[in-house]
């Protein structure tokens, strides 16, 4: 089987697709660049189909070298068979390779191992053959120094036949397959633990069973986190009934005869169960369960971080961002258009100090001299107090005021980046400009951040890391591409996220643009160190130059489109600059008469296309939203009252929504559509200004069930 074959057995994509997508990934193409400038190559693929292949490209390598060190390892052991390496050569599903290795995989001495080297195997396989009746009799001629008397010599055959149905790979499969469709987790609290503070976060799992591939990922996640920390003891099995049923399926096949014989299979049958499948097919069992709920949490976790790099900016507007406190004080910060620091105060309007008519002086002279246009309000502690002060403020014009997540900012204000770009700050100044920064751009922001850290996920601590950080990087790569990027104001966190870049080359930029100035055009780039012709293949059409010598530098189209734009625009009689943004003269052009044998019709239209609108940021206009002024803290909640609130996190089990109170309140995935939903993303998203209505209010567990107005 060839990787083509191996990617479109277990999808629906076309083979000439699949192979332009392998040919352009192996010449260092982005996903983010593929999907984009190579649509006539791929046939119009998105992200998420090349982003299939890539990972099914990479599954097959892995197969082709798994196999390759299997088949090495058993010839060493000089046990290939043909008939075996040919079972191997054509297997692919990685399990089923496994278990064709088991029998040759070195492994801790076992029972079976004791047992050869005592002579038993002819004795095993005696009793296999099922064609003799006196088998005590036939066991008294292996006694031994160490094998005393026929009970031990039977035990020992036993042992070995044993391991024989463990590594029988029909019975294995057969028994994973039952495991998948019965297997039940269950969960039994561990009792020192069970008054624990801290265990009563898990107090429905002191007791629990249910089918382990019906469990919901999020409450496997949670069980799974129980037992890490010691509250409960976990296990997968089969219930009594079932267990017999898989005892007798393999009696059935595995017994062919009623004498002597049959009894000693009979109990080998009920050892390898107990000992050694049962326990190996648990693990399996749990640890598929466990890479379902690993794949759910992430892809979660990736469409919650995509709906918040995505979010609506302000723009370049001089922020003032306040990281509100009660006895530490407000930490107030200036930005300019650009984001950069222009001055930080503190003020202590709130208890201990009360000091509000100098903090009203300060914040009012600060937006004047400043000329401020926006207020942007961190939403922890004394969020609310800090946002109804500044409404008490009279301004001499109109100040917009925004509350904005402040999850993460801790962590970056004492990250590295921060202290590279803040040397002389501490890091409440730090997070303060983190958080008017998030206002006017979320994307450039938080793209300095770990995504672990902004808290928009389920359970992220406890997934495969990897492949967590996986698709986490390339869910950031293709929000900063679908953006584009100012090259000459864009941070290097946020530069190294353009396809082609990375870390080491995005520092380059930066270290020209200080050296050199702006960038004036694209075609600059290639000056930069280390930045060759296919890097700049890669990155050049997601970067964004203002004000430059080209029009198109502003824009997505690619600059191997640039003379096909430029002879579009002397057909009609118009020079380049003049077309750009002209939809009267770009309608007057038809796409077919521009097809080359690199750049095809789907290219094309999407010139087209961007020339209407060159450089459309994606994301929508930021929106203030103000939440019920009577709400504060979970004191005023009352059962029914509707209130305004933002969706500020996306789980499996619903979403959780900040209604002005330091809690978020619970939205359980039954309370929308009327539980008619299987993905809490087909109702409502991250940022989303909704209407909820409360049902429930625990106040001394700190939590508040909501239901969705929709």
């Amino acid at each position: 089987m060839t990787t083509i074959q191996f990617i479109q057995n277990q999808t629906n994509i076309a083979v000439k697709s699949i192979e332009a997508t392998i040919q352009l990934l192996s010449e260092d193409c982005t996903i983010p660049f593929i999907s984009r400038y190579r649509k006539d190559q791929t046939g119009n693929l998105d992200e998420v189909q090349i982003e299939t292949i890539s990972k099914l490209n990479k599954q097959f390598i892995e197969i082709v070298k798994r196999k390759e060190s299997i088949l090495k390892s058993i010839e060493e052991q000089n046990a290939l068979t043909p008939e075996l390496k040919l079972k191997i050569e054509n297997s692919f599903d990685l399990q089923e390779i496994e278990d064709f290795y088991l029998p040759y995989k070195k492994k801790k001495k076992t029972k079976a191992d004791t047992a050869r080297e005592n002579g038993l195997e002819p004795l095993a396989k005696i009793i296999m053959s099922q064609k003799n009746e006196d088998i005590e009799f036939l066991a008294s001629k292996y006694l031994n120094e160490k094998i005393t008397n026929e009970d031990e010599a039977l035990q020992g055959a036993r042992d070995i036949i044993a391991e024989w149905i463990n590594e029988n790979i029909f019975i294995r499969k057969s028994l994973r397959s039952t495991f998948l469709r019965k297997a039940e987790i269950t969960t039994k609290v561990v009792k020192t633990k069970k008054e624990d503070e801290a265990a009563q976060k898990f107090s429905q799992y002191f007791d629990w069973s249910e089918n382990i591939t019906k469990a919901p990922s999020h409450r496997l996640l949670a069980m799974l986190r129980a037992e890490a920390e010691g509250f409960i003891k976990l296990n997968v099995g089969l219930n009594d009934e079932d267990k017999s049923e898989v005892i007798r399926f393999m009696e059935d096949n595995l017994i062919k005869t009623n004498n002597e014989s049959a009894e000693h299979i009979e109990k080998a049958i009920k050892d390898s169960y107990k000992r050694l499948l049962e326990p190996a097919i648990s693990n399996e069992t749990l640890q598929e369960a466990k890479t379902k709920a690993d794949i759910k949490a992430i892809a979660v976790f990736a469409e919650n971080l995509r709906q918040l790099l995505l979010a609506p900016p302000l723009g370049e507007k001089r922020i003032l961002a306040i990281d509100p406190g009660y006895r530490s004080g407000c930490k107030l910060v200036c930005l300019d258009e650009k984001g950069d620091l222009l001055n930080n105060e503190t003020v202590y309007p709130h208890a201990p100090q009360n000091d509000s008519a100098m903090a009203m002086k300060k914040i009012r002279s600060m937006v004047n001299a400043y000329n401020i246009e926006a207020i942007s309000i961190g939403n922890g502690t004394a969020s609310r107090e800090t946002e109804f002060f500044i409404k008490k403020i009279a301004f001499d014009k109109p100040v917009q005021v925004f509350v904005v997540s402040e999850a993460g900012a801790s962590v970056y204000s004492a990250s590295k980046i921060a202290r590279d770009e803040f040397p002389n700050y501490d890091v409440t100044v730090r997070g303060s400009v983190s958080i008017g920064r998030r206002l006017s751009d979320p994307l450039a922001e938080l793209v300095k951040i770990d995504p672990k850290s902004i808290g928009v996920g389920q359970y992220q601590h406890d997934v495969d890391q990897n492949k967590l950080k996986e698709q986490l990087d390339a869910v950031v790569m293709s929000c900063v591409n679908a953006v584009g990027i100012n090259v000459n104001t864009a941070s290097k966190s946020l530069l190294s996220y353009v396809s082609g870049i990375g870390e080491k080359m995005a520092e380059n930029i930066v270290a020209y643009r200080s050296e050199n100035g702006p960038f004036e055009d694209r075609k600059q780039l290639k000056k930069v160190p280390r930045l060759g012709e296919k890097a700049y293949q890669q990155a050049a059409a997601f970067i964004r130059i203002k004000d430059g010598k080209n029009p198109l530098d502003n824009s997505a189209v690619h600059p191997e489109a640039y003379a096909i734009v430029e002879k579009m625009a002397k057909d009609i009689g118009v020079k380049t600059n003049e077309l750009v943004a002209n939809k009267e003269k770009i309608t007057q052009i038809s796409p077919e008469n521009y097809i080359t044998s690199e750049i095809g019709i789907l290219t094309l239209k999407d010139v087209l296309k961007e020339l209407e609108k060159p450089g459309l940021d994606p994301r929508k206009a930021a929106k203030v939203f103000e939440f019920d002024p009577n709400v504060r803290t979970i004191k005023d909640l009352k059962t029914g009252m509707i209130l305004p609130g933002i969706v500020n996190n996306i789980t499996a089990f619903g979403c959780f929504v900040d209604i002005g109170t330091k809690e978020s309140g619970l939205v359980h995935i039954s309370q929308l559509k009327a539980g008619f939903v299987s993905d809490v993303n087909e109702v409502v998203k991250l940022h989303q200004h909704v209407q909820v209505k409360v049902v429930e209010v625990d106040e001394a567990r700190k939590r508040i069930q909501l239901t969705m107005i929709l």
